[in-house]
C-alpha cells in the first residue's frame, strides 16, 4: 500500500506480473497479512517499507520474496527500469526466497532465511 498502484502498468509493461494490494486486500491490512497472503499465493513484495524485511529477519522467514526500494522517491518513473531490470536478473533467486534492496546506486541481495551476521 505504500507504494502507487502505478507500479502495476510499469511492471506488466517491463514482463513481470504485478498486481497491488488494494486489489487483493484490505487496506487496513496488517504487514504480517500481506506477506501471509504473498506467501500464500507466491508473489514478491515490492516495498518502500522496511517493515518487510524486519519481518523477514524476526521471524527467520523463507517467503515471501521481498523487494525494498530504498530511493528518494520510491515512483516508478524514477526507479522504474531499475526495479524491473533487477528483479529480471535476480529471479531464480527470488523465486527460491530473497530479500532485494534497490536504491539508486546499488543492489543488495540476501538469500531468505535471513541470518544474523555475529
Amino acid at each position: 500500500m505504500n507504494l502507487s498502484p502505478r507500479w502495476v502498468g510499469v511492471l506488466n509493461e517491463g514482463g513481470i506480473e504485478a498486481v497491488h494490494w488494494s486489489t487483493v486486500g484490505a487496506h487496513d491490512a496488517t504487514d504480517r497479512e500481506i506477506m501471509a497472503y504473498a506467501a500464500k499465493h507466491d508473489y514478491v513484495v515490492l516495498t518502500h517499507d522496511l517493515d518487510f524485511g524486519a519481518i523477514l529477519a524476526v521471524t527467520q522467514g523463507a517467503r515471501p520474496s521481498v523487494v525494498q526500494v530504498r530511493a528518494e522517491l520510491p515512483n516508478s518513473d524514477a526507479v522504474g527500469l531499475q526495479v524491473i531490470g533487477a528483479v529480471k536478473q535476480m529471479a531464480s533467486e527470488l523465486q527460491a526466497g530473497a530479500l532485494l534492496t534497490i536504491d539508486t546506486n546499488r543492489k543488495r541481495l540476501r538469500l531468505l532465511p535471513l541470518q544474523s551476521r555475529g
